[in-house]
Order: structure tokens, then C-alpha cells, then sequence
């Protein structure tokens, strides 16, 4: 256990109970306990393997590298399309952490072999997305753009590619990208 981590599982609040049983199962792996955004994640030397973190609907262990498990009793979560690595054990009550902890642990010593054996997930090229025509057509009227663009890094330009390419409606995406020209001008990312 880490100190630093335990203001986490005291804290008032929607799951502290999960949130435990979830710690005992992580702790008892021997993982390297630590505090990073803000969530209790767990460590094989030195390598992110899981995180606990919690929503309004669920609380979650995230598997870093989850697309790399087997996955044998088909219960990991892809949180959304776009997410190329990492996989989420869901739960909304205590006696489904329970009830799962020899396969949860499972999972987690999964986890660690892969790291152990270094093991990589082949995460998609920014050229693999598509560019919309409309941003693309920017692109060549404005080379300062351009340039701008390909000076962001991937996650950044991957960023505005699939939210540019969201937009249902040419003048979506239209807005999407004159809103967002400064921002890529600036070399900001989307959330920046």
C-alpha cells in the first residue's frame, strides 16, 4: 500500500467499497502501488498495467494493454471505437468483484507476462485515418496549416481527424475546422 494513494479509497463517495475490493485483488498480484491522474494505478517495473477509476454509471479496472488479453470470459470493455489499447473491467457492485476475483487476477498476471515480455499493441498510424475532404481542402489552401499540422504530434493530429471526421454534415465539419484553425496554428491539440 502507498500512503499517497489512500486519501483515494477514503475519500466520500460512489464505489469506496469497489474501489477496496478492487485494491485487495491489485495489491495482491504484487504490483508496485502509485498515485497517477489523480487514480491508484499498479505498476510491474515501472510499466502502467492497471488503473482504478471510477464514473457516475460504474467503476472500472483499466488493463492498459487490454487489447492484448486473451480475454477468455468475454467481459472486457473497449470504452469506445477509437481507444487501440486499453480494455475496462466494469462493475456496479461489490459481489461482481467477488465473484470474479480468480479471473480478475488471472487477468492481471495476463497482463504482467506481457510486459514481462514486452509486448506491444499495434496501435494505428495517423496515416491509417482518413482526412475529410473538407479539412483536407484547407490543407492545400493553407500551407502555414499544413505545416502546422504535421508539426503536431500523432495523438494531436489523430485528435482533430476524428473529431473533424465526426461531423455528420459538410458544415459541421466545416465549423468543427474554422473553429479549431487557431488552436493547430498555435500546435494546441483539441483539449488543449
Amino acid at each position: 500500500m502507498n500512503p499517497k494513494v489512500d486519501f483515494f479509497f477514503h475519500k466520500p463517495g460512489l464505489w469506496q467499497t469497489e474501489f477496496n475490493e478492487l485494491r485487495k485483488i491489485a495489491l495482491g498480484c504484487h504490483l508496485v502501488e502509485e498515485l497517477k491522474w489523480g487514480c491508484p494505478c499498479y505498476t510491474f517495473q515501472n510499466k502502467n498495467v492497471i488503473l482504478i477509476h471510477g464514473f457516475k454509471k460504474y467503476c472500472a479496472l483499466l488493463f492498459f494493454k487490454g487489447a492484448l488479453l486473451k480475454d477468455s470470459k468475454k467481459i472486457l470493455v473497449q470504452q469506445t471505437r477509437q481507444v487501440q489499447a486499453a480494455r475496462q473491467l466494469r462493475f456496479t457492485q461489490p459481489r461482481e468483484i467477488i465473484r470474479l476475483k480468480s479471473t480478475i487476477k488471472k487477468y492481471i498476471y495476463e497482463a504482467v507476462a506481457a510486459e514481462e515480455a514486452g509486448l506491444k499493441v499495434k496501435l494505428k498510424k495517423t496515416t491509417d485515418y482518413s482526412i475529410p475532404a473538407e479539412f483536407q481542402t484547407k490543407l492545400i489552401q493553407m500551407p502555414l496549416l499544413k505545416k502546422a499540422f504535421d508539426a503536431l504530434t500523432p495523438g494531436r493530429q489523430r485528435g482533430y481527424l476524428l473529431f473533424f471526421s465526426r461531423g455528420q454534415q459538410a458544415k459541421t465539419r466545416e465549423a468543427r475546422i474554422e473553429k479549431y484553425i487557431p488552436y493547430i496554428l498555435n500546435g494546441k491539440g483539441l483539449n488543449d
